[in-house]
């Protein structure tokens, strides 16, 4: 018999259907008249002939034909919502579909796999099992890894053992031992209570990741949890069956316990989950519907599933990506407003920074290099100006390998906290089955990602504080030699005049954001907790800072692009009249005003997506090969030959392309 949950004023209700020609129609009054039951007003309805209402699906939000028979519109298990005509949308409804449902409605369950030891994953890794693109599945070292621990666990319940966590109650209650018969509710309860987080949920992708990097954790064999267990997390995954994980409550120490709770909490049959198939709905419907079962906790199952710092290094995780694409493409903006504001080369010269040799600096000023080498790509722009009086820039053009390359060398050092952190066992207590054992320590604390996180925010800023100053010339007809604000008939047009005021508003939010979370610490746990290292701040508001730069550098690009126009016909150098071309497939000239907000989401689109990188990567790249030993891939920004290809970019011939 078919079955439909139906979503009516915030309540999720199970409708079974014994005959597939019923219509749309009848689903909705059916569903409609069992909510009325459900209410002691009836809802606020005298009778369910009188309501009036559409039915769509929560996948996509398709609207469907009330006259549409059940078998021909819908699949069996299919989520619907039934939307009430005259309704007013309370503000805190959450919604059936996340922010983006356009991409969700497209989403494809992936065909290949990850295989997942707790040992070797990457950033990259994690970034793409958060974008959907592989399932999980473990190595058969880590399910033996896993069955020997969890054999050290079903020794202590057997012999009575008294361990924290396990045979005793938490934080405070450590000392309150627990009897035998109601560890598994201790289990249940520790989840319950400790879901406690507020504000929006995760997007899918952040609670992908969240959940990938807990399931890697797990599968290191340290955490006491049941091979049986950890199978059906996977398959939980694999669905994309993903719970409601609000993005507030975590101190980071004991590790992040709000939002771990809550991830856990979806497993068990509880609170929300949310998937391609059925939008947002009670976990058990989520669950069944992709023919999955709630997990039953065993004792330390809900501790093993909740007690680990993978909310900040998740969304660490994330943010090292977005930095490391933002800093390799700032050099290409940076180049491209340097040739507009007909600045030289001689401050990228290679002597120069072989005497101050910072791996970063030396990098950037090679792809400055690779980009404006008059020999090498010969520019219009640059022959110009070329016998001009001017000696040197100023030091937002001039200074770019030094104030981006200790971005890049910053990059590389949080990368390196956050791949350990990726890898590392981060309960408490560690079950260590080669010693039949279990300790209690400390690497649930969140400081190493916390700090690293904090350093990173403050770091990348830096790119949009150049940025804006870098705008600022382009803007300043005193300082370009270019139209006021980049726009012709200044006065009766305003030009990037604005666009520059939100570069300027982004940088100084950036500038509070900035302040370091880790330096706080509150002690929580009735002072068993008595310091913590608020990471899961840190690591929300590096992403915030990282988007800000994002958006600045997309404007400085529309910038740059839009002062080429008044240097027509002059060309600029090969790698980056491809630059602009690639702009210019999404935007088109300013000519006179017009509204300039779908402009910048468009550059930014770019840079997210790291087209810019693949239009100019190639030429950097053959450039590198013609100057050998002269550089070499020194940052963990820069792409190897071998990783360009990899991913089916074209090493130019030649500059005639």
């Amino acid at each position: 018999m078919p079955r439909y949950t139906v979503h009516v004023r915030g309540e999720w209700l199970a409708v079974p259907c014994q005959d597939g020609k019923l219509t749309v129609g009848w689903l909705g009054r059916e569903a409609v008249r069992r909510y009325m039951k459900n209410k002691p007003d009836n809802g606020g309805f005298a009778s369910v002939d009188e309501v009036s209402f559409l039915v769509r699906r929560c996948k996509g939000l398709g609207l469907l034909d009330n006259e549409d028979m059940l078998e021909v519109a819908l699949e069996d298990n299919e989520f619907v919502e039934v939307v009430i005509e005259g309704d007013i949308m309370s503000p805190d409804f959450i919604p059936s579909q996340p922010e983006g449902v356009f991409l969700y409605s497209k989403y494809r369950e992936p065909e290949r796999y990850i295989a997942l030891d707790g040992d070797s994953l990457s950033t990259e890794d994690l970034v793409n099992l958060g974008k959907g693109h592989y399932k999980i599945k473990l190595t058969s070292t880590a399910e033996k890894k896993v069955q020997q621990s969890r054999e050290v666990i079903d020794s202590i319940i057997k012999e009575k053992t008294v361990v924290y966590g396990i045979t005793t109650g938490f934080g405070k209650f450590a000392r309150t031992v627990i009897p035998v018969h109601k560890l598994q509710e201790l289990q249940v309860n520790l989840v319950r209570s400790h879901s406690s987080g507020v504000g929006k949920p995760l997007s899918p992708e952040r609670c992908r990741m969240l959940l990938a990097l807990r399931i890697n954790v797990l599968a290191k064999g340290y955490s006491g949890i049941s091979l049986e267990t950890l199978k059906q997390v996977i398959e939980a995954f694999n669905a994309s069956c993903l719970s409601y994980v609000p993005e507030k409550g975590t101190v980071g120490a004991s590790g992040d316990l709000a939002p771990l709770s809550h991830l856990a909490l979806g497993l068990i049959g509880e609170g929300k989950m949310w998937s391609p198939k059925s939008g947002w709905a009670d976990a058990k419907y989520v669950l069944e519907a992709h023919g999955l079962k709630p997990v039953v906790l065993k004792p330390k199952e809900g501790l093993a599933l909740i007690n680990g710092t993978q909310m900040i290094t998740s969304l660490g995780c994330e943010a090292v990506e977005r930095a490391s694409a933002i800093a390799r493409q700032a050099d290409i903006v940076a180049a491209l407003t340097l040739e507009v504001l007909k600045g030289t080369t001689k401050a990228f010269d290679t002597d120069i920074h072989a005497v101050r040799p910072h791996r970063g600096q030396i990098e950037v000023a090679f792809r400055f290099r690779s980009l404006l080498d008059s020999d090498h790509h010969p520019s219009e722009i640059a022959e110009s100006h070329r016998f001009c009086d001017r000696v040197q820039d100023a030091y937002t053009l001039r200074c770019c390998p030094q104030v981006h390359g200790v971005v890049n060398d910053t990059i590389a050092f949080v990368k390196d906290i956050i791949t350990t952190e990726l890898n590392s066992a981060t309960d408490n207590p560690m079950v260590f089955a080669s010693r039949g054992e279990t300790i209690s320590g400390g690497n649930f604390h969140g400081e190493y990602p916390a700090k690293a996180l904090d350093y990173l925010a403050i770091g990348v800023h830096e790119l949009a504080a150049i940025s804006e100053r870098r705008i600022e010339r382009l803007c300043n007809p005193s300082l370009s030699e270019l139209p006021a604000f980049l726009v012709a008939e200044g006065g009766l047009n305003s030009g990037f005049m604005i666009a520059h005021c939100t570069a300027a508003a982004l940088v100084s939010e950036n500038k509070a954001l900035c302040h370091p979370s880790s330096v706080d610490s509150l002690s929580t746990s009735a002072a068993t907790e008595d310091h913590v290292s608020m990471g899961g701040w840190a690591a929300r508001k590096a992403l915030r800072v990282i988007e800000h730069v994002e958006q600045v550098l997309a404007i400085e690009l529309l910038a740059a692009c839009q002062g080429i126009e008044f240097l027509r016909p002059l060309k600029t150098t090969t790698p980056l009249e491809k630059v602009y071309d690639l702009v210019r497939s999404v935007v088109r000239p300013w000519i006179k005003d017009r509204f300039m907000a779908p402009d910048i989401e468009a550059a930014h689109r770019l840079l997210l997506e790291q087209k810019v990188w693949e239009v100019a990567a190639p030429y950097i790249e053959k450039y590198r090969m013609e100057h050998i030993p002269e550089s070499r891939p020194l940052s963990p920004t820069a792409f190897s030959l071998e990783s360009l290809r990899k991913n089916s970019v074209t090493i130019p011939e030649s500059d005639d392309l």
